[in-house]
């Protein structure tokens, strides 16, 4: 199985992670792997947009938890963009839109803050 992500850096501190296809338990590390490093002083915000991912498994929400986690203990904003309906449903039954910081709209920086 394919994962693609793609990780861009602005002056200001927010980092935008597209990230495209399945993620799944096969997946999973390289999205772990590809945010762990972001959590630094410097990165304010990181924006993910989940786009295109049409399905996430348990071991994809505990990564993005992981990512909560580390963006709490950093002092950093972690944000969930553009969500399929596919994910957003796994995130509602697990009680996680509440938690997460998921916007809709573009992935640019014009979000709508809420689920």
């Amino acid at each position: 199985m394919k994962l693609d992500v793609a990780v861009e850096t602005n002056d200001a501190g927010v980092v935008k992670v597209a990230v495209k296809g399945t993620v799944n338990i096969h997946t999973s590390p390289r999205l772990r792997d590809t945010l762990k490093p972001l959590f630094v002083n410097q990165n304010k915000e990181i924006h993910v947009c989940l786009s295109g991912v049409p399905f996430m498994d348990s071991s994809g929400i505990a990564t993005l938890v992981e990512g909560l986690q580390w963006a709490r203990q950093s002092g950093g904003r972690f944000a969930l963009y553009d969500l399929q309906d596919t994910v957003r449903d796994v995130f509602s039954l697990a009680k996680l839109d509440s938690v997460f910081d998921i916007a809709e709209g573009s992935f640019d920086g014009n979000a709508e803050e809420g689920a």
